[in-house]
């Protein structure tokens, strides 16, 4: 079982995560306040920045293919390399969903 080192950037926070094992689930185990909701890959609470190395991340459905090549979800993501995360980091798409959904409210009362 290969181990890969997970060093959280900007945190004195670095742990140790089997290749079989999801980073939230590692965070868990070396009490690591990561924040997350759903845990199945959707809600993007979870979300890290990719800073450096690789992750396997299939069920993460909540990211684009191309988001997912930059961020990662740590409820689904298992490390194939040492890796360097930015906890706290979403996607673009999250932002401009919350800038759009931030917009002022009008009645529809023609």
């Amino acid at each position: 079982m290969t181990e890969h080192t997970v060093e959280f950037v900007g945190r004195d926070e670095t742990i140790e995560v089997s290749e079989t094992e999801t980073i939230l689930k590692a965070c868990f185990r070396e009490g690591i306040c990561q924040e997350y909701s759903c845990r199945v890959g959707m809600c993007l609470a979870c979300s890290a920045e990719i800073v450096e190395g690789e992750v396997a991340q299939p069920a993460a459905r909540g990211l684009s293919e191309e988001e997912a090549e930059d961020y990662c979800l740590t409820c689904m993501a298992r490390p194939l390399s040492d890796l360097k995360l930015d906890r706290g980091k979403y996607p673009p798409s999250i932002e401009t969903d919350a800038v759009d959904a931030s917009g002022p409210v009008t009645a529809d009362d023609d």
